[in-house]
């Protein structure tokens, strides 16, 4: 009689009695909850106004990332406002949010915030249901609030054009999954004696495998994952996002997934991926961090301004990483305003140095932020490279096109500099690195815009003094 091999590792006959390697995993972990502890400490030591403004930021990554996972892209306002709302932060003006967006954020902030509370089938369901409010997927009426049935067939995970699909994953059959969600949510819901991040990755993958409804499994595991996680610290406040780092790994994510899936009990392969993944997501947080402090100091450097609402609501919106370029149209559309006032706040704005209009101009002129030097050095860079071959000569009689294509490479090479200037992470800008640049430039025949200079010197200026 010849045996045939299972297919997915829920067929096994041992499901699902998980295993995995402790002493290949010894090391991996040791690194990773050091690195968290070390991450919790550094963000719980910040002021409590920037701790809260840590905790948005990355909650509105996490949504924003899980879905995008998923395809589906929501707004950034929308989802940043949706949970300062609900965690009564006070951002000044809040977007309003479509119903959708506030489903995946109540969803969040409930396995969050309420990370200590048993999970339960109809906490679940209410999950479900707030990601679903139409009891659609996308043109697609689904079974909502409840576990899916087999009406529509064997639950798959497939890519591919129709004719020739590719299934990676076929989930459990429709009339196991309350008995195999009964184990689950008892295992979830019992003390384990197992590392609780090692426990965050079991979670994710044995509630992913189930597959228990019919569209949002993932979104749903990947909020489980994070409750998990929420247990392991002890505190509700997030200060990284998973789901961003997984978002980038995003086809080492899947292949991981599938590969674990179609393999045997031992899953220590995937618990090592989970750990990477976390770890980098750790590190990843520095950039959370960073933005933070930027905007902390900006702020700090711009207290005795005189700004309006409307300057300040766009000033916060490029500060919490606005997309695309500012336009004086995109500015009148996200201040609510007329077209001329729109110009009259960004001439404002550029002259107290806080935008710097972008070497473009015409009908595509666009400002940038000036929040630290760096930045104003960015602009200036942009700008020098722009204007390379513009360069003023002295005398009646014009270059050869030998010599101006020398100058003009010089002009590039100095522009290059600046920015290398701008990028450079391990030293802020001086001001003597901008001037040795500017005089170069000049005695090359270019002058850059006085606002631009301006914006450089006020930035490093507010540096030295600080």
């Amino acid at each position: 009689m010849v045996q045939i091999m299972e297919r997915y590792i829920h067929e096994l006959s041992d499901w699902p009695r998980f295993r995995w390697d402790h002493e290949v995993l010894a090391k991996p972990l040791a690194a990773v909850r050091h690195n968290q502890g070390r991450l919790i400490g550094r963000m719980e030591g910040l002021g409590f106004q920037l701790r809260d403004e840590a905790v948005l930021q990355s909650l509105t990554e996490e949504v924003l990332k899980s879905s995008e996972i998923e395809g589906e892209k929501l707004d950034r306002e929308q989802v940043r406002s949706s949970i300062a709302r609900r965690l009564g932060m006070d951002i000044g003006a809040l977007a309003p949010t479509d119903r959708n967006v506030e489903g995946v954020v109540e969803m969040m902030l409930d396995a969050t915030q309420n990370y200590r509370a048993p999970v339960t089938d109809e906490r679940l369901f209410g999950w479900h249901a707030a990601l679903f409010p139409t009891g659609r997927s996308g043109m697609t009426r689904i079974t909502v609030g409840a576990w899916r049935t087999g009406e529509s067939g064997p639950m798959q995970v497939v890519s591919g054009p129709i004719g020739r699909e590719h299934v990676h994953f076929e989930a459990p059959a429709a009339d196991r999954v309350p008995a195999e969600m009964r184990t689950f949510l008892a295992w979830f819901n019992t003390t384990d004696s197992i590392d609780p991040v090692v426990f965050a990755a079991v979670a994710h993958l044995w509630l992913v495998t189930i597959h228990p409804f019919e569209d949002g499994n993932g979104r749903i595991a990947r909020a489980i994952a994070d409750m998990a996680l929420a247990r392991s610290e002890g505190t509700p406040r997030r200060f990284y996002s998973m789901s961003s780092q997984i978002q980038v790994d995003r086809k080492a994510y899947y292949e991981t997934l599938e590969r674990t899936q179609k393999g045997d009990l031992d899953i220590s392969g995937w618990i090592a991926w989970f750990l990477e993944c976390l770890d980098r997501a750790f590190r990843s947080a520095e950039t959370i961090l960073a933005s933070v402090l930027r905007k902390a100091r900006f702020w700090d450097a711009h207290a005795g301004e005189a700004l309006n609402d409307r300057q300040r609501l766009v000033i916060n919106r490029l500060l919490n990483g606005f997309e695309g370029k500012l336009t004086s149209s995109k500015y009148a559309a996200l201040a609510k305003c007329s077209q001329d006032t729109a110009a009259r706040d960004i001439e404002d704005l550029s002259r107290k140095g806080m935008l710097a209009r972008d070497p473009t101009g015409g009908r595509s002129t666009s400002y940038s932020l000036i929040a630290s030097a760096a930045d104003a050095l960015e602009v200036v860079a942009r700008w020098t490279l722009a204007h390379a071959d513009k360069a003023a000569w002295d005398g009646s009689e014009g270059p050869s096109l030998e010599e101006r294509r020398v100058r003009t490479e010089r002009i590039q090479a100095i522009g290059r500099e600046l920015q290398q200037l701008a990028r450079d992470s391990n030293a802020p800008p001086t001001y003597e690195d901008f001037e040795t640049r500017l005089r170069a430039l000049h005695k090359l025949g270019l002058f850059p815009e006085e606002r631009l200079v301006s914006a450089v010197t006020q930035a490093v200026q507010r540096i030295a003094s600080s």
